[in-house]
């Protein structure tokens, strides 16, 4: 459940470079050294009076020792989200990561070695008005709701043994201190169940007032198994159920299938179900939120938005997760965090910033994690919400891989049925989107920005078949 490796995941993923792995030679290259900053294309009405640019438009880049893959920083007060440099026609270029906050933004570009270029200043702004950041994107014509279970403050059960001792009066009385109305509790990992998660434990809680959701860490190696773990949860009394889903089942999309169907054969189509797993779905192209979060399966996301483990900031970690997350439609119920000790500022800003984009739930892990402090810190009364610059939608183009084009091409195959739903963004899927911009009125790019996002997710999605 905890990102320990996250930070270095992504670094490795993305060629962002990480500590230990760089050569000594590589550790005395000089720096790259930026001299200038353009627009792309350089006729944007925005700049005609200096870098003035929104998310997702691109941002031309020139000095010395510049080389693709290079890590791209944008920097602000509160946060920085990084991206790779890239050479294209117009030279070295790279798009501003969603995410970016609105304003003046600094950019340096990093070699291998982590060295550092000097910084040049760009202006962010806001993007063409679109709907508020939206928790519940309309797909298919109708929004999301939050189902009742997922409603409200929760914390995470990982042992009920190491969580007040397992004392259940005492985990009420610290729950209603804080606000808490759900406790989410380990009910299996894989196909095995825990014996924790129990019918007495279940009725022990809710005579205490409190709402009891079980969750499964899974695998991916046996998806009927797991399945019927799972099942087990909800005939012991569950009011949701979550699924944590996480590196083990990268690339498992005909498991995810299987395991999603089977769950449903046996608790319902209507039943609660969430999705908790990586925020940064970019980061994870391989992991099938399609399918965990896609027609019949989980109802809820609880980005598991860990911003101490990412290295970023609670703004910048917040509005990536957003921006990339939103997407997938169903309303999202960030999952923050108290383990590793993150300030009492850090912990009311998460609920501050989570409550200016709309989110109606919201949880912590984990129980046995968080200090007494921390719980004060929680059962303080809301902050007041603070209203961010919308973050932007996943800007996707030619050449682009992963879930992210699947969610795109399962909505465009409504209208273009002979499209393949593979996860790469070919010539094929250009034309297909283009034909749609073009019958929908929109700027005929062949790329996603946050109107086309929004209008695609208006068509109904086209199963796959992962078998």
């Amino acid at each position: 459940m905890t990102l320990k490796v996250l930070a270095l995941t992504i670094l490795v993923a993305f060629g962002l470079g990480a500590a230990g792995t760089s050569s000594p030679a590589q550790a005395a290259t000089t720096a790259p050294k930026l001299t200038k900053v353009r627009c792309v294309p350089r006729t944007l009405a925005s700049c005609n009076a200096g870098v003035r640019l929104a998310v997702g438009q691109k941002v031309q880049l020139s000095g010395q020792r510049l080389k693709a893959g290079q890590r791209v920083t944008f920097r602000w007060s509160k946060g920085a989200l990084a991206t790779r440099l890239v050479k294209d026609r117009t030279g070295w270029t790279v798009r501003v990561p969603a995410g970016t906050a609105v304003g003046r933004i600094a950019v340096t570009v990093a070699n291998g070695a982590g060295r550092r270029s000097n910084r040049l200043v760009i202006t962010v702004i806001a993007a063409t008005p679109v709907p508020r950041p939206s928790v519940a994107v309309a797909v298919g014509g109708a929004a999301r709701g939050l189902p009742a279970a997922f409603d409200g403050d929760g914390m995470w059960v990982w042992y009920v043994s190491q969580s007040d001792g397992g004392d259940l009066d005492a985990i009420a009385e610290r729950a209603a201190a804080a606000g808490v109305k759900t406790v989410f509790v380990k009910s299996a990992d894989g196909a095995t169940i825990w014996k924790q998660f129990s019918p007495e434990l279940v009725a022990e809680l809710h005579q205490r007032g409190l709402r009891v959701c079980s969750w499964q860490f899974v695998y991916g190696e046996d998806p009927e198994g797991e399945a019927a773990a799972a099942a087990q949860s909800v005939r012991d009394g569950a009011d949701c159920f979550v699924i944590d889903a996480e590196t083990q089942y990268e690339g498992r999309y005909a498991s995810a299938q299987r395991y999603v169907a089977a769950l449903r054969a046996k608790i319902g189509a209507d039943y609660p179900v969430g999705l908790t797993s990586f925020p940064y779905v970019d980061y994870h192209p391989r992991l099938p939120y399609s399918v965990f979060l896609g027609p019949g399966g989980a109802q809820v996301n609880l980005p598991q938005t860990y911003w101490d483990d990412i290295g970023v900031s609670v703004d910048a970690v917040s509005a990536k997760t957003l921006a990339n997350n939103r997407i997938y439609g169903a309303p999202i119920a960030p999952l923050g965090q108290t383990y590793g000790s993150p300030s009492a500022a850090d912990l009311r800003r998460f609920r501050a910033v989570w409550a200016g984009y709309g989110a109606k739930g919201l949880s912590w892990w984990s129980w046995q994690a968080t200090s007494d402090a921390q719980w004060a810190v929680l059962s303080e009364p809301a902050p007041a919400p603070v209203v961010l610059p919308d973050p932007g939608w996943p800007l996707l183009e030619k050449g682009s891989t992963g879930d992210q084009v699947i969610w795109l091409q399962q909505h465009l195959a409504s209208a273009a049925p002979t499209l393949s739903i593979d996860g790469k963004f070919t010539a094929a899927t250009v034309t297909a989107l283009q034909t749609f911009q073009a019958a929908r009125g929109l700027p005929v790019t062949g790329e996603t920005d946050a109107a086309t996002w929004q209008a695609v997710l208006t068509l109904p999605v086209t199963p796959a078949d992962w078998s």
